[in-house]
């Protein structure tokens, strides 16, 4: 009965949103009302739920996007943006440009939340179509790809490096694995998928671009000599990753030898938390994109204000895509879910794979489900000798399948890249199902060798 309700529920904010264009933030507080009702929980806890998931949702990431916008616009509006997309495609050229942003992306995507990734590649990817006169999504796609794989496979990756944790697995393991079956994967969801998805959906890729994200790249034209070194260029843009690559090394060094907690540590984690990284890179910003080229501070402060009114109303979405996630969680969905499975005999890879997959879309965070399938799965192990860290990725692309309306990073994309919501499905969703499957097939075939 949940999974129906909550199936029902879907139907009911899709025709709000594409019959009746009732405001997509709109729409998803009212259904979120509607499930958390209809899914019986108590009255006096159906607000609180619903704030809390907004605010746990927005308290994680609307620091990250803001501050990250910023970035973007500074660097785009001083012509950072310009520079390097014109070395990239005079390095790479213009048949090779893709497969340029999928390498890029995969890259970044180890040592960056996908997130910060989104924000800080999307004004770049924009220059680079933009100077090529391509298509604004054949570009994005396989980049928003690469991100997912790597935040879905490879540790240190907050919600791989947590499951590794509950499954007692070895990260370095899990990390290596999931580089072997992370390529291949990256490039069938990739450039193969999106070959593939130019022609289902045509309208997607023919739109000039009209994202909150894609705005934030757009900037005037320079020339190439006006515009910043491509050595400071790319040394602000990818200052975030280099904090966080730092921070990340440092903090496994002292996981691996076991070292105790002290202050020097404890500043160590601060400045390798995305927000504090991404107000860093604002200042740095400020200064390299501004102050140092004799721009006035008023100009800087107007691109900033400018980035932060283009993702306005896509944080309020997201936020509102978080509540309804909340209301799920707490209405009992995953714990349903869980129960079909108790006493079941399947093959623990296939089976942590199932149970995650179907959490993830019915109650749509990827985390939840891949937490909530390893207490489930870890009982069931008990005396096979099947590899921790492929249970592991099994749980993770489970994890990731078929994003859809109750996953925040469904809208994130939606909203970056201007896309409808048939465009969304038929796009995101179908290439994170892609990415699922592939795992779990590259998965079953690692069992024979490992």
């Amino acid at each position: 009965m949940p999974l129906l309700i909550v199936a029902l529920g879907i139907v009911l904010l899709l025709i709000l949103i594409m019959k009746f264009n009732v405001n997509t933030f709109i729409s998803l507080v009212v259904v979120s009302f509607v499930l958390a009702l209809a899914l019986g929980m108590p009255i006096s806890e159906v607000v609180a739920s619903i704030e809390y998931g907004l605010g746990d949702t927005l308290g994680g990431i609307a620091l990250v996007f803001g501050l990250g916008a910023i970035l973007g616009k500074l660097v785009a509006d001083a012509g950072g943006a310009q520079r390097i997309a014109m070395t990239l495609i005079n390095k790479f050229g213009e048949k090779r440009i893709q497969w340029a942003v999928v390498v890029g992306g995969f890259i970044l995507g180890i040592a960056l939340f996908f997130e910060v990734g989104l924000v800080l590649l999307i004004p770049i990817v924009y220059q680079i179509a933009k100077q090529l006169n391509i298509q604004f999504l054949w570009l994005g796609l396989p980049m928003v790809t690469a991100l997912s794989v790597t935040h879905a496979f490879l540790p240190p990756s907050p919600g791989i490096t947590v499951i590794a944790q509950q499954y007692g697995a070895n990260v370095g393991l899990v990390l290596v694995y999931g580089i072997i079956i992370g390529i291949p994967t990256v490039i069938i969801a990739g450039p193969l998928f999106t070959k593939f998805a130019r022609k289902m959906v045509p309208s997607a890729f023919e739109k000039e671009p009209s994202g909150s994200m894609a705005s934030i790249g757009d900037a005037k034209e320079y020339k190439l000599e006006d515009t910043p070194s491509f050595g400071v260029s790319i040394f602000t843009s990818l200052f975030p990753v280099i904090l966080m690559g730092i921070s990340t090394i440092i903090t496994l060094v002292q996981d691996t030898m076991g070292m105790s907690a002290n202050m020097f540590f404890d500043i160590v984690a601060m400045f390798g938390a995305p927000t504090t990284v991404m107000l860093v890179s604002v200042l740095l910003a400020i200064y390299t994109m501004g102050v140092a080229r004799k721009i006035p501070m008023s100009q800087l402060m107007k691109s900033a204000e400018n980035s932060i009114a283009a993702i306005g109303m896509m944080l309020l979405i997201l936020g509102a895509g978080g509540a309804l996630k909340q209301v799920l969680i707490d209405g009992g969905v995953g714990d349903y879910v869980a129960q079909l499975f108790e006493g079941s005999t399947m093959s623990p890879i296939i089976l942590a794979w199932l149970i995650a997959a179907l959490l993830r879309v019915a109650q749509g965070s990827a985390t939840v489900a891949a937490l909530t399938t390893a207490g489930l799965v870890i009982p069931l192990m008990q005396g096979t000798d099947v590899s921790l860290e492929l249970m592991v990725l099994a749980t993770g692309a489970g994890s990731i399948i078929a994003s859809h309306v109750n996953d925040t990073g469904f809208w994130i994309v939606k909203e970056s890249f201007g896309l409808t919501m048939k465009e969304t499905f038929a796009t995101w969703t179908v290439l994170e199902t892609i990415i699922s499957v592939c795992g779990l097939v590259f998965v079953l075939f690692l069992s024979l060798f490992v």
